[in-house]
């Protein structure tokens, strides 16, 4: 044990429980929660990004919840920075933290630092944007493909933020993504982490997940797409659920086929999940 304040990282795949299990955990605890959920951080979306509620927080203070909006980019980056400020201020008057959420690219960012990349150039950030709505996603795979072609090879190509992000980091610095990142070294914090992992079997997860898809729709995630339909393009809007809604606008498929899409893509998602958090062998799995 150290004198260092300590924080607590709850992770596992999507509808495992990790809202209630993280914040009976924060009542005991007195001490408040940081959102890991990549989806979460966006106002204009929450019913298909499953967000607390009020009631459901049980008066325990929630950050990076509804603080950004989907018109903004916010990358893994951005989140590390603006993760450690917070923590410094929360560690004043708590000995502990307590970090939730399904998205491994921001957990790592914020336990083990993320790449040593160049800050954001917001002007460079606005015109990438008005590239990829005005040309889409093709547009940034060719100015990409140019100016960095060996990253290009290994990239997410079909990422359109994880593309502006590659080309912003290359106009910054003059130099290729795989230099930059082979700088890599991981970052000392001036907290302790402790990592608690969430499973169950799988067929309970499949049925859990179908549960609460049938529950998004009933409590209006058809509508909550529809007042977000002009912002389709922006990475937000680009995951499962509204994705498979937006087919559906399209014509290109049924209300059920969509739903039954959404089911069989978060199971997939989830398996996705499982994965990532398996490769690290810090975390305590809990089965629940």
């Amino acid at each position: 044990m150290t004198n260092k304040p300590k924080l607590i990282v709850i992770v596992g795949p999507t509808a495992v429980g990790k809202t209630p299990y993280s914040i009976e955990l924060a009542l005991k605890k007195n001490c408040p929660i940081i959102s890991a959920d990549s989806r979460q951080f966006y106002k204009e979306i929450n019913i298909g990004t499953a967000k607390p509620t009020e009631d459901e927080m049980k008066g325990v203070p929630h950050y990076f919840i509804n603080s950004h909006s989907i018109k903004e980019i916010f990358t893994a980056g951005d989140y590390e920075h603006s993760a450690i400020n917070l923590l410094h201020e929360l560690f004043l008057a708590h000995k502990e933290v307590i970090v939730v959420g399904g998205s491994g690219l921001y957990i790592n960012a914020l336990c083990f630092g993320f790449d040593p990349m160049p800050k954001g150039n917001e002007s460079i950030r606005q015109e990438l944007h008005k590239i990829y709505q005005e040309k889409g996603i093709i547009a940034l795979q060719e100015q990409l493909k140019q100016i960095d072609p060996e990253f290009f090879k290994v990239c997410e190509q079909k990422n359109p933020q994880r593309l502006m992000r590659a080309i912003e980091i290359c106009l910054i610095s003059g130099k290729s993504n795989l230099e930059l990142r082979k700088l890599k070294k991981e970052k000392k914090r001036f907290f302790d982490i402790e990592f608690i992992g969430l499973e169950m079997p799988k067929l309970l997860l499949k049925e859990r997940i179908e549960k609460r898809v049938d529950t998004m729709i009933e409590n209006g995630l058809v509508n909550e797409a529809l007042s977000v339909v002009d912002y389709r393009s922006h990475y937000a809007l680009k995951t499962v659920g509204y994705r498979e809604i937006f087919s559906y606008f399209d014509g290109k498929i049924s209300l059920d086929e969509a739903v039954f899409l959404i089911k069989k893509n978060t199971i997939e998602f989830a398996r996705k999940q499982i994965t990532w958090f398996k490769k690290n062998p810090l975390i305590k799995w809990i089965t629940i």
